[in-house]
């Protein structure tokens, strides 16, 4: 039964100098690093901030079109990680049933922070991937991602990928 997460925030592994989207399970305070592109870094990090463009960006555009179709995004699943790749499904709900669509993890989670849908992981991935972390002030949060992964073995910065 896969378990719903929260987008912690977006950081920089400090040894690839690459993108990190940090998910959350706020039942353990455990999270999940999925090390992304600078442009699906960028997309989540303006949905997280509530930043609005004044033309659509692709994950806006999908938006509407869901919309326009009448289509809704129930949740996105980080569904499977094999070869130390994350595997992510869109579950989608219009007017002919139920859809599971294959998506990258970073799309995934900028279309549900869009739609306002639930970002669930697997159990599978969550026993692969999950990090366990002492929880911390709002304040100290940034640093606190920033610290964990400077912690972390540098192979485990090469074993994930977009």
């Amino acid at each position: 039964m896969p378990k719903e997460v929260t987008v912690a925030g977006v950081t920089v592994d400090p040894v690839t100098k690459s993108p990190v989207v940090v998910l959350r399970d706020p039942e353990t305070g455990n999270v999940v690093p999925i090390w992304i592109g600078l442009l699906e870094a960028n997309a989540i990090a303006l949905a997280l901030e509530g930043i609005e463009l004044p033309r659509p960006m692709t994950h806006d555009l999908m938006k509407s079109i869901l919309h326009a179709t009448g289509t809704r995004l129930r949740s996105v699943e980080i569904a499977d990680i094999r070869d130390s790749t994350y595997f992510a499904l869109l579950h989608l709900e219009g007017n002919e049933g139920s859809v599971q669509v294959d998506a990258r993890p970073s799309d995934a989670i900028a279309l549900a922070l869009r739609c306002g849908a639930r970002i669930l992981v697997s159990e599978t991935v969550l026993a692969q991937s999950s990090i366990p972390v002492p929880a911390a002030s709002e304040e100290g949060e940034r640093d606190k991602w920033t610290e964990l992964l400077e912690k972390m073995d540098p192979e485990q910065f090469s074993k994930y990928k977009m």
